[in-house]
């Protein structure tokens, strides 16, 4: 088996998972390429060598550069805060290394069509880090769609609801400094992601932007608490999007319902491993939505488990991303989601923005 080094930049809350997914992934995959924890940078020299510790690579760093120019790192994993991403990645293309960069792709919609550039120029592999949409029951929500099981689209819902700052009393952080940590740049790109995914591209949208508590402990708020906008997609099918970071009660509530002429679909990612389906089938007496619970059955399931119904978690959505990576990076060709697809979200957020500004609908194609 072919080994492939990879370099993780960004050692906290993404860096570990993916430490942790590129560990796991040969033994629970059988992957043609085995990943070797290359090289870990962290911002101090301190933290960098916990992590190589902790995480198992063999070596570590405080300097980015160190990392990417490193002879034995093949591929690299950008988990770093999103105003790095551009600079990085554009470094690593240049020395022919394959980039997985988590989401959103770049701090701008202008840093996403530059990222996009220089993946396409150096013919290297480039993914982007999607992972709510690679659940086994989203992998099937897509599958219902595309065979028709539901009909034609007509409606879709879609929220990435949570409240780490409903409390008004939590301080300012990075989360609550710049537009592109806020709410619409950095929580809603996973549901405008998924809504491109199982439905497709978006036309047209209206949206508004909100900053519920203006001022927190520390300093003042400058981007919103949350979003949402109305949108008609390019099938004709009608939208509507929220998300909030001030959602009381919501943990992780990226749930979407979708309506088709022949049935309807509904999924909620604080219980992720079921699937409600409806059809429109039989008498209306015995009719229902049935729900379905993932298992061996389901795209990237039985590789966890042989078990229906014993579950898949977050960490395994990790794990089947690095699966994805390894793989595109095995065939020598970008798969799903890649820097373009990622480019496209970027598009919709900064179509979202100017409608918020001018409060006017805005055409996507424009961005």
């Amino acid at each position: 088996m072919n080994e492939v080094g990879i370099g993780i930049l960004g050692g906290g809350y993404m860096g570990k998972a993916h430490a942790v997914g590129m560990s796991a992934v040969g033994a629970v995959f059988n992957t043609s390429l085995r990943p070797k924890l290359e090289m870990v940078c962290a911002r101090s020299k301190e933290s960098a060598e916990r992590y190589r510790s902790q995480f198992g690579f063999s070596r570590a760093t405080a300097d980015w550069q160190t990392l990417v120019t490193n002879p034995k790192v093949d591929a690299i994993i950008i988990a770093t805060p999103q105003e790095t991403h551009r600079v990085i990645a554009e470094a690593a293309f240049a020395l022919g290394k394959h980039v997985f960069c988590e989401k959103p792709l770049g701090a701008s919609l202008e840093d996403s069509r530059a990222m996009v550039a220089a993946a396409e120029k150096s013919g290297c592999v480039n993914m982007v880090g999607f992972n709510y949409i690679r659940t086994p029951a989203s992998q099937f929500a897509r599958d219902l769609i595309a065979s028709g099981t539901i009909g034609d689209i007509t409606w879709f819902r879609g929220e990435h609801t949570e409240d780490f700052l409903a409390d008004p009393q939590s301080p300012v952080s990075w989360r609550t400094t710049g537009m592109a940590n806020g709410t619409l740049g950095d929580l809603a790109p996973h549901m405008i992601n998924g809504a491109l995914a199982l439905i497709g591209p978006i036309h047209r949208l209206n949206a508004d932007v909100q900053t519920v508590h203006a001022a927190r402990p520390g300093g003042t708020v400058t981007n919103d608490d949350h979003a949402q906008m109305m949108c008609r997609f390019e099938n004709g099918a009608m939208g509507q999007m929220y998300f909030s970071r001030i959602s009381s009660g919501r943990k992780m509530g990226y749930a979407y319902e979708i309506t088709g002429t022949k049935g309807a679909l509904r999924f909620d990612q604080e219980d992720q491993n079921a699937l409600w389906l409806y059809r429109m089938e039989g008498p209306e007496s015995k009719r229902g939505f049935t729900k379905i619970l993932t298992g061996p059955a389901h795209p990237d399931y039985e590789p966890f488990c042989q078990g229906p119904g014993h579950g898949t978690g977050y960490q395994d959505q990790i794990i089947i991303e690095a699966k994805d990576f390894l793989t595109a990076i095995a065939l020598n060709k970008s798969i799903w989601p890649t820097f373009r697809d990622g480019m496209e979200v970027s598009k919709v957020v900064a179509c979202a923005l100017a409608s918020a500004t001018s409060k006017t609908w805005q055409d996507v194609a424009n961005f």
